[in-house]
């Protein structure tokens, strides 16, 4: 990914950053549960533990020798910036989350697609604690149906933060959302995913795109996906100027 410039996970991590704090004080300013959906790797456990970019993380991988999974739980031992939070991985791939949960980057992992059926009641176990949801480019591929099950999963309603390919409409999830009490705002700015893989993938996103009358111009029409982030939170929550998206 980084051969197409991939950096969401580092334009994300300021923001996740503040949530994280913000979602603690919220919550009584105790430890916090952070529930990755699609999280891969680790990659955003990574930089966050970490406290590292991108390229940095890309560099750490491509020169490694030796046992990659001793050096990584090394590096974590050696300096994790938020002791305090417990990161826990959702995604489809088995191998990626065996590899990130023996690393450490991960506390616990959840091998599930949501999509397709409801957590067993073990998934849910973990799913319990989550204080915090986040990702970065799997929603619009993972639907309302992935978001509302963990939700509903959860304990105490938790705090959702999505940065979302601006070729996905996030209202119809809003909606299913506030359905359960939360209320969502869609943060200003746009953030480039990465490059386009090839002239067919970048035609085939600009023709939805221009079909939903979004204007690409100076974003993806340059050769960049685009993502946005919405914040999604339970009301009782907000303060009482909140808007909603539109």
């Amino acid at each position: 990914m980084s051969e197409l410039d991939y950096r969401i996970p580092e334009l994300a991590k300021p923001y996740f950053q503040r949530f994280i704090r913000e979602c603690q004080e919220d919550r009584g300013g105790t430890g916090l549960t952070v529930l990755d959906i699609g999280c891969s790797y680790g990659v955003n456990a990574a930089l966050l533990r970490w406290d590292t970019g991108i390229r940095d993380l890309a560099d750490h991988y491509r020169s490694h020798t030796g046992d990659l999974i001793a050096r990584d739980r090394s590096r974590l031992a050696a300096g994790d910036k938020l002791p305090g939070v417990r990161f826990v991985g959702m995604d489809a791939s088995r191998p990626a989350l065996d590899y990130a949960r023996a690393a450490g980057l991960l506390h616990d992992t959840v091998h599930a697609d949501l999509e397709a059926a409801d957590p067993t009641e073990a998934q849910r176990r973990v799913l319990a604690d989550a204080d915090l949801v986040i990702s970065t480019g799997c929603v619009g591929y993972v639907t309302g149906s992935t978001l509302l099950r963990v939700a509903r999963s959860a304990e105490n309603p938790p705090w959702m933060a999505h940065f979302v390919l601006r070729m996905f409409s996030f209202e119809p999830i809003a909606t299913e959302l506030r359905a359960l009490g939360y209320r969502t705002q869609r943060l200003p700015g746009a953030f480039r995913q990465r490059r386009f893989a090839s002239p067919a993938e970048q035609s085939q996103v600009l023709n939805t795109l221009e079909a939903n009358g979004i204007d690409t111009a100076g974003r993806e029409s340059d050769g960049w996906l685009y993502a946005q982030l919405y914040l999604s939170r339970p009301a009782l929550n907000l303060p009482t100027d909140h808007e909603d998206i539109p």
